[in-house]
């Protein structure tokens, strides 16, 4: 489809309707996708309709377990889109992060499992809201959201999507989606790249980007102007597929992307010693060690066995660490995700943009992509509970070793030294900024550093700024209210990400609100500071800041062992 016939789309009556729309029970919006209608008359919010559980895969059971998604077989009728999809399978909290005091890569006992949480392996599911009574001849601006979970938890039904279209007053299109997690997403090794897919949650993000290109338009949805966003593990899924394919995904899937805390675990190759050594423990706890197949041997298991034997594994790691997460699988991630970053070679639609700087006749258009991400003040606090760190007796040193099995003694001395300067008081706030920053904090500034001029960063830093707390400000809705309830300084938090989603650009203000002129990252480092002022009566501090010289002197630091490291 031509980009001149999708802006004579008008959206009034963008839902398609064709034979079997005409079928449509009374009152239900129907769109015809080619391989099934959907009809729905559900209004999560006022001047929003929401088609709930979408299929864009076949279910992956069966023969397709641990398969790369594949497209559906055609559905006759008319199907209803008025109801959540059912979650992916996946490890029971708090089983699903580790809960030992010791790395299972230095010692290789394993704990005994959990009783994992009920789910539905068939569940590649996408959710759909669309404006109401928008009267622009315009197809709009796509939100492609990825949900959070250290890709081992959590579904589409978790975050009010619909939040999105309502803060840009029907400005957007927002899509969410259910994608494999943990084992059933994530499972490596050797026996998968022979019989199966490695990172088959991050194909199944990727079909679905596919998806949007091909049918978006008739929710009223534009594919050329489609971001993908995320946070903490779905701010991790855009970087993942910023560098996908080297940064040379072609065709391109999305034009800028959104990351929130963006979470980029250890990602080892996926026949390093570590994944296998995984593997093994999934096929021994499903008893499936003697087989000739060990990979058709746990195809075969029922997925509650397999999801019981998923969260004894995880149980077994480290203290809060996620065991099935990417990995470099030398096609659809070709590299270690820095390596790609530190190219500056990131995957985003290039826009044209007309500049007469210096001659009328020449062409000075240049090639533009845009990135807006941000980090909470205290990113690690969640992952390094006071409690636990003086239970397992841990000095600065004992926890770096364990939290980072393949850094050598000089390294773990030089990252001692780092955390030790006094800003950290405590081996659990010394704990929590380190893996703070090597799981979260950096990746954001690597992320910035490839984008160039092109990028822009928010701190949020309302107390206690933990991870994930930025959620109850992006979303209206949020199940946890936000313990700063002022509606402008939600509105400037939110917009920012809104703006940069519909113009790629955080400054152009479709609504006004409190945010000064925010520079890019680029221009001096600059960060845009979401706090609150001090005392009683507290109100917004919204403000530019420079990034603080230690955390990028820390981050350094982090790049330069991201080979011994994994990332």
């Amino acid at each position: 489809m031509t980009r001149l016939r999708l802006l004579g789309v008008l959206l009034a009556t963008c839902l398609q309707v064709h034979a079997d729309c005409s079928r449509a029970s009374p009152g239900f919006a129907c769109v015809d996708l080619g391989y099934a209608t959907y009809q729905s008359n559900v209004h999560l919010d006022d001047g929003t309709t929401s088609f709930l559980g979408v299929r864009y895969a076949a279910p992956p059971t069966g023969q397709l377990r641990f398969s790369a998604p594949q497209a559906l077989a055609n559905v006759s009728g008319v199907q209803n889109a008025t109801a959540q999809p059912p979650q992916c399978w996946q490890t029971l909290t708090p089983a699903a992060p580790g809960m030992n005091f010791t790395s299972p890569f230095r010692s290789r006992d394993v704990d005994p499992g959990f009783t994992p949480t009920v789910n539905d392996e068939d569940c590649l599911f996408l959710n759909v809201h669309v404006p109401q009574n928008v009267t622009s001849k315009s197809l709009l601006p796509v939100v492609f959201y990825v949900h959070g979970g250290g890709y081992a938890e959590a579904n589409a039904s978790w975050l009010p999507m619909q939040d999105l279209v309502k803060e840009t007053k029907g400005g957007v299109v927002a899509v969410n989606i259910q994608y494999r997690l943990s084992a059933f997403g994530f499972l490596s090794g050797q026996k998968v790249k022979d019989g199966g897919a490695l990172n088959a949650g991050l194909l199944d993000q990727n079909f679905a980007l596919q998806w949007i290109q091909q049918h978006i338009s008739k929710f009223g949805g534009d594919p050329t102007k489609v971001s993908i966003m995320g946070e903490s593990a779905g701010g991790g899924s855009a970087l993942q597929h910023i560098v996908a394919h080297g940064g040379n995904t072609k065709p391109p899937l999305f034009r800028a992307a959104v990351a929130n805390s963006p979470y980029l675990p250890f990602q080892y190759n996926y026949n390093d010693s570590i994944p296998e050594a995984v593997y093994s423990d999934i096929v021994a706890k499903l008893n499936c060690t003697n087989s000739t197949d060990t990979l058709a041997c746990i195809r075969q298991a029922n997925a509650s066995d397999l999801a019981a034997a998923d969260a004894a594994v995880c149980r077994a790691n480290f203290l809060e660490l996620w065991t099935f997460t990417p990995v470099v699988d030398g096609e659809f991630i070709i590299e270690r995700p820095t390596v790609t970053l530190k190219r500056g070679r990131v995957n985003g639609v290039r826009v044209l943009v007309y500049s007469p700087k210096f001659c009328p006749f020449h062409d000075t258009s240049h090639l533009q992509e845009a990135l807006i991400v941000s980090t909470n003040g205290h990113e690690g606090d969640l992952f390094t509970p006071p409690a636990a760190i003086a239970a397992g007796n841990f000095t600065l040193t004992s926890y770096i070793t364990q939290l980072l099995p393949r850094l050598d003694e000089q390294h773990i001395e030089k990252a001692v030294q780092l955390y030790s300067t006094g800003e950290f008081n405590g081996v659990a706030a010394q704990a929590s900024a380190v893996i703070g920053d090597v799981t979260l904090v950096c990746s954001a500034y690597a992320m910035l550093a490839a984008f160039g001029e092109r990028a822009w960063k928010a701190e949020f830093a309302i107390p206690p700024s933990i991870h994930g707390e930025d959620l109850s400000y992006e979303f209206l809705h949020f199940s946890t209210p936000p313990t700063f309830n002022i509606t402008d300084f939600a509105t400037a938090f939110q917009q920012g990400f809104m703006n940069t989603v519909r113009a790629l650009d955080p400054n152009h203000k479709f609504e006004p609100t409190i945010t000064p002129e925010w520079p890019s990252w680029k221009d001096g480092h600059a960060e845009m500071l979401f706090n609150q002022t001090a005392g009683a009566d507290s109100k917004p501090d919204v403000r530019v800041i420079k990034t603080d010289p230690a955390q990028l002197n820390r981050c350094e630091f982090w790049s330069s062992v991201s080979a011994i490291i994994a990332q």
